[in-house]
């Protein structure tokens, strides 16, 4: 006698006869439970290894997001070293006009041209220093410089209207002279700057600053610190360019000044 099992009967569509498939009852206990055992399988694995599939799936924006890291760690470094450079400047110059000196406030301005427009800063001056208006008569750095430019004239135009002094970004720049300040801004050509109205018709130039510290309008003295060095404007290295001007037209300033003076 035969035991239980199923029947399959497969009749294709317009066929005349049927196939029939015998399966035992045991062969189809051992299909139903391999496949159930198949299906809980794959939720195992799915359960165990689908997080770690999508963590390694998330591996490359993880990298790219550590580069982004990097570089914006680098940055912060980079910042907190010219922090710390400008820090330094700062308290060279304190100490170089006194530790009396105080600042004064500077109202606040969202203007380009008045976030590197600082206060008038006055250094320490001889007491023989005249403090009213005076032809241009003082070298316009305290730090040792090397002139790697002067005074330049072409057929017809002038090429180079004064001097470049090569000098660390930060130096103080002092006034050459007593004057006004005829005007104090940002040129294409000089960067920052600063132009002083001296007597007799006399004006110098100092270019390719860092800061501005004084306004126009301003009067300064002999030996004022009014701007500090820099390298803007059309400039390949740090260096201050310096121009003394009479009636509109470029002189020599090594006609009229000398280093140490």
């Amino acid at each position: 006698m035969r035991g239980a099992a199923y029947h399959i009967v497969v009749h294709k569509e317009g066929a005349l006869e049927s196939r029939q498939f015998r399966v035992p009852r045991w062969a189809a206990r051992v299909i139903i439970a391999g496949a159930i055992l198949l299906v809980l399988g794959l939720v195992t694995v799915s359960v165990l290894y689908g997080p770690i599939v999508v963590a390694a799936g998330r591996v490359p924006l993880l990298r790219s997001e550590i580069r982004e890291l990097q570089g914006e760690n680098a940055r912060v470094l980079e910042l907190a070293e010219r922090l710390d450079e400008m820090e330094a400047r700062y308290a060279h110059l304190r100490g170089m006009l006194g530790d009396g000196v105080n600042l004064p406030e500077v109202p606040r301005d969202s203007s380009r041209d008045s976030l590197f427009t600082a206060p008038p800063i006055m250094a320490r001056v001889r007491d023989s220093t005249p403090s009213g208006p005076t032809m241009p008569q003082r070298w316009p750095l305290s730090v040792r410089s090397f002139r790697t430019r002067g005074l330049a004239a072409g057929d017809s135009v002038e090429t180079h209207a004064g001097l470049d002094l090569a000098v660390p970004v930060g130096s103080d720049v002092r006034a050459s002279g007593g004057g006004t300040v005829r005007r104090a801004g940002t040129d294409p050509e000089y960067g920052f700057f600063v132009l002083l109205a001296h007597p007799d018709g006399y004006e110098t130039m100092y270019g390719h600053l860092s800061r501005v510290l004084v306004l126009q309008g301003d009067t300064v003295r002999l030996g004022q610190v009014i701007a500090l060095s820099g390298n803007s404007g059309r400039s390949t290295a740090p260096h201050l360019h310096f121009e003394i001007r009479r009636d509109g037209r470029s002189i020599d300033p090594l006609t009229m000044v000398r280093e140490g003076s």
